[in-house]
């Protein structure tokens, strides 16, 4: 493994296929320009803010997604990893599909959603994320690169269940995704510490694309895509508007963690 620079990119996706993916090449060419190896994109990254609507559409978001992202590594030569976007499994419902692509657009890594956000929030709000979406049924993969490090993929809800993460750094992850779509009332509260928990106690990075702002007028999202190190360190924030969260990804950095903390070496229930 290697230094590198990765990129967490935020985006206020809307209920439009194509202008959610202009601005995806336009956020991809600006992390590529500063320098980004490792570029994450966010949940619903494609089309966000009408369900029905995705999921009527459902086909040919996953079709163009998917031809999206393949031209994206290819062109860029990155590793690009695209959120989540729905997967048709054929009854009416879908996937919530994260996908990583290596630069030759080869894909590498699939993991279907487990968790589902079924939420009644204080707000007022109400999230059925079962009433469309099949939840997967196997443990996110970890995908081993030589120059990037161990890649784990997980998605939004999946932050708030340690033990799956807990999986991954078992698997080797050393680097831990994170795309959210987190919504700006439970944000506000747990986005920050739920990912400084979670790189904290796995010794690994946490590299977390996120939604932000409104994508309809009931659906708002928090924002403040982020990179964090180890020890649980902030290197990047991408605040509350569309831009890039970009920072260095050492394995130096991991090896000392590791070292001052050996946690994962001192577990008892495993």
């Amino acid at each position: 493994m290697k230094s590198y620079l990765a990129a967490a990119i935020q985006m206020n996706s809307l209920p439009d296929l194509h202008k959610n993916l202009a601005q995806a090449e336009e956020l991809i060419d600006l992390a590529v320009r500063r320098g980004a190896e490792l570029v994450g994109l966010p949940e619903n990254f494609s089309f966000l803010g009408d369900e029905q609507a995705k999921l009527n559409q459902a086909e040919e978001i996953a079709h163009e997604s998917e031809k999206f992202l393949k031209t994206m590594a290819q062109r860029f030569q990155v590793t690009i990893l695209g959120g989540g976007y729905p997967v048709p499994v054929g009854n009416g419902k879908v996937y919530n599909t994260a996908l990583l692509l290596d630069p030759s657009g080869q894909e590498v890594a699939r993991y279907e959603k487990v968790h589902l956000f079924d939420v009644n929030l204080p707000d007022g709000n109400t999230y059925r994320e079962s009433s469309m979406v099949v939840a997967g049924l196997k443990m996110p993969p970890v995908y081993p690169t030589k120059e990037l490090g161990n890649i784990g993929l997980s998605v939004c809800y999946d932050v708030r269940f340690p033990e799956l993460y807990r999986q991954l750094s078992q698997m080797g992850a050393e680097v831990l995704f994170v795309p959210a779509a987190f919504t700006a009332h439970t944000g506000k509260d747990h986005w920050q510490v739920l990912l400084q928990a979670r790189a904290i106690e796995n010794t690994c990075y946490v590299i977390a694309p996120a939604q932000t702002g409104r994508h309809n007028p009931i659906r708002q999202s928090h924002g403040h895509a982020m990179i964090v190190d180890p020890w649980g360190v902030i290197l990047a924030d991408a605040g509350d508007t569309p831009g890039v969260a970009i920072a260095a990804i050492e394995p130096a950095r991991i090896e000392q963690v590791r070292r001052q903390m050996p946690s994962l070496q001192h577990r008892v229930f495993v």
